[in-house]
């Protein structure tokens, strides 16, 4: 039996990483009009309203990212994730999903996105990108 999967509604935030943060917060916030809504300093995120959606700008010369170091060996160091609102799926539904088709993930968490506090799970794409999933309709 096939399970379904989830409905992609949109996107929910995409994550850069810089050690440019005056530069890209200029381009972004002053000069496209991204409005900033939330800034978490412990994390030097800057998330920026992008209509229904949120540009999370991870400041990585300030803080540092050991996980994902601007200046690692990824091959693309100033790009983080894209996370992709979903519907139609619970959590428990997901992990059965996920598990059904192979894709790797991690564990269900609450995380910050462009639709407030929410579940949401890392997976990871066949060329190894990370791609969050967060369920929109669960709380």
């Amino acid at each position: 039996m096939e399970l379904p999967g989830p409905e992609v509604v949109g996107i929910d935030h995409i994550v850069l990483r810089t050690k440019r943060l005056p530069e890209l917060l200029e381009f972004y916030r002053d000069k496209l009009g991204l409005k900033l809504e939330r800034h978490l300093k412990k994390f030097g995120l800057y998330q920026l309203r992008a209509g229904f959606a949120l540009l999370d700008i991870l400041d990585c010369g300030a803080v540092g990212d050991a996980e994902n170091p601007a200046d690692s060996a990824d091959p693309d160091p100033q790009y983080d994730h894209f996370c992709l609102a979903i519907a139609d799926l619970n959590s428990e539904e997901l992990l059965e999903w996920l598990d059904a088709e192979e894709i790797p993930h991690g564990k269900i968490e609450r995380r910050y996105g462009a639709t407030g506090e929410g579940a949401s799970i890392y997976a990871q794409d066949p060329d190894g990108r990370r791609v969050e999933l967060k369920l929109v309709d669960e709380d």
